[in-house]
Order: C-alpha cells, then sequence, then structure tokens
C-alpha cells in the first residue's frame, strides 16, 4: 500500500497512521466498501460547500452604447431567475472593484464602440482591469458575451480585452466567450443555453438535479413590417455637398408604436447593379441554387436579398482566404495582420477582394458561405406618434463616394433614396432605446447637442413635448458645414423657438468662416449658463458621430472646470449626471 506519509496530505501524522493500520487490516471486498463510502461522504460535503457558494447572487453585467447589451442582459436574468437562482443586474457605469471582490459569478455583456473602443458606461471598469489594477480574482468564476461588427478589424475587441484580463487576474471561464455579429441571435441563444447548462447542471449549481432549460426562442428573428413610403425630401439645400433625406413611412394598422429616442432598422436590398457585377466577376450562374437561411434560391436572389456584399469583414476574409491560393492574402489573415489589411480593406468592398485575389473554379454555395447575413441598418426616429399618428420619420443622409476607381454606396440609404418609390414598401422594425429617453417629468429641462443628421431624434423629442404640453425648457445645440444649405428642418426650429416650445437655439456652421467651429464650440462658448442649467437639473442629450461625442464630453469637462472644480471634480461631476440619469449619448 502506498505510504501516506506525505507533506501534501491533509492529515496529522498520527491520524494517516491510525488509517494506514485501518485500511490494511480490511479485506478487498471491505476496502472497496469503505472507499465508496469514503467517496459519498465526501461528495456530500462538497455539495454541500458548492451549493453554499452557489446559493450567492449571480452578478449579470452590461456595456452598451445602443441599448443591445443591456437588452439581451436582462433577458438572461429572466433566465437564470426561472432557474431558481437569484441573478442582480449592474450597469458597468457604476460596477466597480469593491462589488467584483464580493462576487463568485459574474457573466458579461459588452459591446464595441467603432474600431475595438468600450462603450462610454464601460470604460473606466475595462481601464481598471486592463491597465493591470485588477484585483485578485481567483475566487470569480465568469463569461463573456461580446457584441460588435465584424466589418471592422478589432472585432469584438472590448469582449475579447474582459476575457483576457479576467484570466489574468486569476478568474475562471465557466463558459467559453462568444463573439457576435450584428445578426447575433443564434449565437446569443447557444451562449445563453451554455451559461444555463452550467449554473444548473454543473456542479455550480445549487439545483445539479434540475435540467437545463433550453432558450424558448432566438434573439430574436426582427419579423419586418412593410411600412409603406408616404414622402421623401431632399433636405440639403442646392451645392450641398451632402445629400440628407426626410422620409415619411405609414404605420398605419402595423401595430407598431415608438418612443421618441427609439430606433428604426430598415431591412434593405442590394444594389442590382453591385450584385451583377459582383457575378460577372467571380463568373457565377446567376441561377446556380444555394442554400440560405430562408432556404434555397438562385444565387443572384440570394445576393440581392440577403448577403452583406460591401463591407469586408474578417470571417470573410478569413473564409475566402482558405479558398484562395493568393499566399499574400491566407499569410495576412493567419498573422490577423489588422493594420496591414486594415489599411488595404479601407474604401474597398467585397468585389475588390475577389477581383485582387480570384478563385478558380469557385462554386456558388462555397462564395455564399463566405458571406454574412446582410444586417439591417439603424436610424434615429425623427418623429413623435403623438404629433404624427401612424407614421414614422427618419433623417438619412445618402452616402455616395469614389475610391480606388470605383463609385461606393451606402447600401441602405440609396436604397431608400434611389430604389423605393413613394408608395411603394419598406421593410422596417422598430428597436427600444431605453438609454435615450426623455425625462420622466416633463418639466425638466434639457440641453440636446447634435451635429447633421444626429439631429433627428431631437425633432421627435420636441414634438412629444409639444403635443404633451411639456413645461420644461429645451436648448438645442446644432451643428453642420453651412447655413444656407445645411440647416436641417431650419423652419421647425424656429417656429418651435417663437412658440416657446424652444427656449434656447444656437447654431455651429463648420464652413461657413476661415476657422471651423463646431457645437463643442459654442458650448464652451455658454459655459455659464450651460453650468447654470446643470445645476438647475437639466438632462444632457448628445446625438452624432462618435469624434463629435467625444469632443463634446471634453467640453462638458472644460464647462465644469470652468465654474471652479478642479479636473478631477469635473469628471466627476459628469460620472455622476451618467449615473443619475441625466446624461445619454447615441453616438455611431
Amino acid at each position: 500500500m502506498e505510504s501516506l506519509q506525505r507533506s501534501d496530505v491533509p492529515l496529522p501524522s498520527s491520524k494517516q497512521e491510525d488509517l494506514r493500520r485501518f485500511a490494511e487490516s480490511l479485506s478487498r471486498e471491505q476496502l472497496l466498501w469503505a472507499s465508496g463510502y469514503l467517496t459519498g461522504v465526501g461528495n456530500t460535503i462538497n455539495v454541500q460547500r458548492i451549493s453554499g457558494d452557489a446559493d450567492a447572487r449571480i452578478t449579470i453585467l452590461f456595456g452598451t452604447e445602443t441599448g443591445n447589451a443591456k437588452r439581451l442582459a436582462e433577458a438572461l436574468v429572466t433566465k437564470v431567475r426561472a432557474t431558481g437562482m437569484q441573478a442582480d443586474l449592474q450597469d458597468m457605469l457604476t460596477y466597480g472593484r469593491a462589488k467584483m471582490r464580493r462576487d463568485r459569478t459574474l457573466l458579461i455583456i459588452v459591446s464595441t464602440h467603432g474600431d475595438g473602443e468600450p462603450p462610454d458606461s464601460a470604460r473606466d471598469l475595462h481601464a481598471l482591469l486592463t491597465d493591470r489594477q485588477a484585483p485578485d480574482l481567483r475566487h470569480l468564476r465568469f463569461s463573456v458575451l461580446a457584441l460588435g461588427d465584424a466589418s471592422y478589424p478589432r472585432f469584438c475587441q472590448t469582449g475579447r480585452d474582459f476575457d483576457a484580463a479576467l484570466v489574468a487576474a486569476g478568474a475562471h471561464c465557466l463558459v467559453p466567450r462568444v463573439d457576435c455579429d450584428v445578426d447575433y441571435e443564434e449565437r446569443v441563444t447557444y451562449w445563453m443555453g451554455q451559461v444555463l447548462e452550467a449554473l444548473t447542471v454543473g456542479d455550480f449549481s445549487p439545483a445539479a438535479s434540475l435540467p437545463a432549460p433550453a432558450p424558448k426562442q432566438g434573439y430574436s428573428s426582427h419579423a419586418t413590417f412593410p411600412a409603406v413610403l408616404l414622402d421623401k425630401v431632399n433636405l440639403s439645400g442646392r451645392g450641398s455637398s451632402r445629400e440628407v433625406w426626410h422620409f415619411e413611412l405609414d404605420l398605419d394598422e402595423s401595430g407598431l408604436h415608438y418612443a421618441p429616442g427609439d430606433i428604426v432598422s430598415v431591412a434593405p436590398s442590394n444594389p442590382p447593379q453591385l450584385v451583377e457585377e459582383l457575378l460577372d466577376r467571380l463568373e457565377l450562374d446567376h441561377k446556380a441554387p444555394v442554400r440560405t437561411r430562408q432556404g434555397e434560391m438562385p444565387l443572384v436572389e440570394a445576393l440581392a436579398a440577403h448577403y452583406e456584399i460591401t463591407r469586408i469583414t474578417w470571417p470573410f476574409l478569413e473564409r475566402y482566404a482558405r479558398l484562395s491560393d493568393a499566399k499574400a492574402l491566407q499569410s495576412a489573415v493567419a498573422e490577423r495582420d489588422v493594420n496591414g489589411l486594415g489599411t488595404w480593406t479601407d474604401g474597398r468592398e467585397i468585389i475588390d477582394v475577389v477581383g485582387q485575389y480570384p478563385v478558380k473554379g469557385l462554386g456558388a454555395q462555397s462564395f455564399a458561405d463566405c458571406l454574412r447575413p446582410l444586417p439591417p441598418r439603424r436610424y434615429s426616429i425623427a418623429s413623435s406618434l403623438l404629433a404624427v399618428p401612424g407614421e414614422i420619420h427618419l433623417t438619412v443622409a445618402a452616402i455616395r463616394y469614389s475610391r480606388h476607381g470605383r463609385e461606393r454606396l451606402g447600401i441602405a440609404s440609396t436604397f431608400l433614396a434611389d430604389r423605393v418609390a413613394i408608395g411603394r414598401p419598406v421593410p422596417i422594425f422598430i428597436e427600444p432605446n431605453a438609454e435615450f429617453r426623455l425625462p420622466e417629468d416633463s418639466g425638466q429641462a434639457m440641453i440636446m447637442i447634435g451635429a447633421g443628421t444626429g439631429v433627428a431624434p431631437f425633432r421627435s423629442f420636441l414634438q412629444e413635448r409639444e403635443a404633451l404640453g411639456a413645461a420644461g425648457n429645451n436648448w438645442l445645440f446644432f451643428g453642420d458645414r453651412h447655413f444656407s444649405t445645411d440647416f436641417l428642418y431650419q423652419r421647425e426650429w424656429l417656429r418651435w423657438l417663437k412658440d416657446g416650445h424652444l427656449s434656447r437655439l444656437d447654431v455651429a456652421f463648420s464652413r461657413d468662416q476661415e476657422r471651423k467651429i463646431y457645437v463643442q464650440d459654442r458650448l464652451r462658448e455658454r459655459a455659464g449658463d450651460i453650468f447654470a442649467w446643470l445645476e438647475e437639473g437639466a438632462a444632457v442629450y448628445v446625438c452624432g458621430a462618435e469624434a463629435m461625442g467625444r469632443a463634446v464630453q471634453q467640453s462638458l469637462v472644460d464647462i465644469v472646470q470652468s465654474a471652479g472644480r478642479t479636473q478631477v471634480q469635473a469628471e466627476e461631476y459628469i460620472l455622476e449626471l451618467k449615473q443619475t440619469g441625466r446624461y445619454h449619448r447615441d453616438v455611431y
């Protein structure tokens, strides 16, 4: 019998000797029975200990810019609670080191904003973990669901960062990270199923005898409604360098509802001329059958309506490189040369890849399998149902430019501007945006800051407040290029200003003078008044491009500093606005 006299045995020497003598006195059958008995006792003790740990509340943590991560986190909370376990929903904005030390199970759902940036609400926690300031997390089990857009080289980078940082801090992975592209339904359902199984079937569960509940449905195949186009107007004046359209769609008998601040997603089709050009370059039969999520159909139909054929994504490059004999492409993809390939793909589309790296004998199904589903395009709603019952309005900049010898078109924007005639249907669905809602108190003041089409939700805000007869003061900062050609909805703002529904209006037209002036500059010019509004409880709303959003936030910090606070105090002031629901951003 193996000696028990070892330093790693958790028994004192006298007990080790007693156990050895006892074991030597037993027959083989008695020894087997004793072994089973002791194993059973040990398992009972282990189950009790593990169950005690698992009874601790599970924290479901989200970091979001547009609200998708929050919606998924809310759904996961419901599913976890349905198993009998306790779960808390937590925003990364208010989650810190102390809570992290107490938590035992952490389920993270986080988006990546733009090319690898954490969403605004996740920045502080991201810095805490990735700057090697994380506490010892060996007590923690976790899993990460990463949301992103594979058309960016640093796809799902924020989720990857959290995953790696938690492992580096000693945390234990409960379920491997899952990365999701814009068509995330199937992968979200898979990840949630894996998490629920690990929690309810694995030895981590307080109810290990319960089967893992299967998710009832995916998230979601958004059913589209064919909203008839009632009207469309080019808002840009003659000579403008931009082309911004106002669209009005009919929602009558749709059963659809929306609130100011919500998002409308448009399901476009690809330009027919681009589909033809791509098929000709690939030398593929238009009628070749391919299998899609919607069933089998001719390749030309699949490319027109169901596949993304413009944006170059990393998954596309990886799949296409495996079919290609091009060593340069294979090497760049294998080494994940983000900078090199990112530079080359900038301004290019899938048709440029297949032209640069043709594949001999490429089959229709093989090519289709390289593509991702055609994602809907999301736009801020520019109307209120109280003001225009049965309608929904959009403000859309039509994208047209030339790069690398070819004209490039925005798929959804030119679908609406060029290919949908008045009286024809537009497939849409509504996405709630709970992070960008009007104040519950209609008497609370608002400071609205928007550039270009980022002014769209503020039109819906003012329509709603006018219809409600809301008493709150409203201040709009609007920026664009030229006063004469780009003052979107000018007559409406001026009417609201005259009628008193808009208390103040400040504009910044960047190209009307030698020195460019932006909305963030106008904010600094009005620093004293803005700080006074903030001190009186005003809520701040920012909508527009990410770069503008960052510049506006810095301006707000500067404004608070100009009122006598230190930089740290000013940053804490802005953070408190976020935490108390008085600072909202919808940036892209």
